[in-house]
């Protein structure tokens, strides 16, 4: 059954750089599960995986306007170190999570002192071309729930 909106699909994958050097991968793990045609995924992979069907394995090279975005100059930002959340110790090149007004999100550490460190807001992988290696796990159709809630449920998905 062909991927089209309203159906959830899960998919493992793999991101690589312009290098071919592997950045991220849930491969082995679980699936990524997301709700089809209600702006849940990055609007490049959404659309490279639109007609796939379970099974299917492919590669998708993207640029950054249809991923992370493109990098945003002067986006350093002053935050209290006891804001970042992902170590113990900090060192610049670090990446770390901090809590938004729209989220956890993930930053740069570029400087880090005593009390207060020096991020930059910019996602890690923004402005990169990234190839995706896709892999589509199970695809059905949304319950009535998930497509009144606008995400999916379960496995790889969003819990209530």
């Amino acid at each position: 059954m062909p991927i089209s909106d309203d159906m959830v699909v899960q998919f493992f994958y793999t991101v690589k750089d312009e290098n071919g050097q592997a950045l991220e991968s849930n491969v082995g793990d679980e699936p990524v599960a997301y709700l089809h045609g209600h702006k849940n995924m990055m609007p490049g992979v959404e659309k490279a995986l639109a007609g796939r069907e379970t099974g299917e394995s492919f590669s998708v090279t993207l640029p950054p306007e249809e991923t992370y975005g493109k990098r945003v100059e002067g986006s350093e930002q002053r935050v209290p170190v006891k804001h970042l959340m992902g170590a113990k110790k900090w060192k610049p090149g670090m990446m770390a999570v901090i809590q938004t007004e729209q989220g956890q999100r993930q930053v740069t550490i570029l400087k880090v002192g005593k009390f207060m460190a020096t991020i930059d807001t910019n996602h890690p992988m923004a402005g990169k071309t990234l190839t995706f290696e896709l892999q589509v796990g199970d695809v059905r159709d949304a319950t009535a729930e998930e497509k009144a809630h606008g995400h999916a449920h379960g496995i790889g998905g969003h819990h209530h």
